[in-house]
């Protein structure tokens, strides 16, 4: 990997945590953690804790907050919805975008994705776009296809000044939460596909720029094995980032390899 990509282990908390049990997870990776600061690190709690875990972090310069969905539009009539410039008030860093739980269940499409990528980037908040295939997709040979779609559509427009703020996680939704999990070959192999998408549409040297995070049930068994891999240089981890010592030990595991590949 090249050195000037820095891994980065970001949590999606999901639909878990009220504000305070935000708040004692912080505490308890803080703990963890320490004051590291090899590696980039971020946490996605659910809106209704972004406040708490703001103030919890305002000592610690080595977690990012991040937040798990936003509205392209910077105000108006849509009810329930969250801007960017509201997220940017509790000093969020990160935003999850197309994660496959909002396509799957709220019918994200690849066009409203790319509004909320392009409103992100002007809003100066680093998108994390999503993308992957699920089980059908990948047993009918479909898988790069599906995902070249995703990431030209959430990409479309997009300048290619703002590489280094662009993190692309590919997460097979046959993985998400199920347990299984790609091998790292296979990982790779998706993760070293999405570069040369990203290199036609951005230009080689903005697509050795862009993180790609590997989003399919990361654990400490097998985080290794998968940071290891020449294009994955990270990961967007569910449900190993809502225990303070799992999370941190995916952490660990790359400093762990920074350090190997220095």
């Amino acid at each position: 990997m090249a050195t000037k990509r820095k891994y980065l282990i970001a949590g999606n908390w999901k639909m878990n945590k009220t504000a305070p049990d935000g708040v004692e997870l912080i505490k308890g990776i803080l703990a963890e953690i320490g004051t590291q600061t090899e590696v980039g690190v971020a946490i996605c709690p659910p809106f209704t804790a972004l406040e708490s875990a703001a103030k919890a972090l305002s000592e610690a310069n080595n977690i990012q907050l991040g937040a798990q969905n936003m509205h392209p539009e910077p105000d108006g009539a849509y009810t329930g919805e969250i801007s960017a410039s509201m997220l940017r008030t509790f000093y969020v860093s990160y935003v999850i975008l197309g994660h496959s739980e909002r396509r799957q269940y709220f019918g994200e499409t690849d066009a409203f994705i790319n509004q909320k990528v392009l409103a992100s980037l002007e809003n100066n908040l680093k998108p994390i776009l999503c993308v992957g295939e699920t089980i059908e997709q990948r047993e009918a040979g479909q898988t790069l296809a599906v995902i070249e779609e995703q990431v030209k559509g959430g990409l479309a427009g997009v300048d290619k000044k703002h590489a280094e703020s662009i993190v692309v996680a590919y997460e097979p939704v046959w993985a998400i939460g199920t347990g299984k999990t790609a091998t790292p070959e296979m990982a790779q192999e998706v993760h070293a596909a999405i570069r040369k998408m990203l290199a036609d549409v951005l230009g080689a040297e903005a697509a050795d720029k862009i993180r790609l995070l590997y989003g399919g049930s990361m654990k400490p068994a097998n985080a290794a094995e998968l940071l290891a891999e020449k294009d994955i240089d990270g990961g967007l981890i569910g449900g190993a980032a809502l225990e303070a010592k799992s999370f941190a030990k995916l952490v660990e595991a790359a400093a762990a390899q920074t350090k190997s590949e220095g």
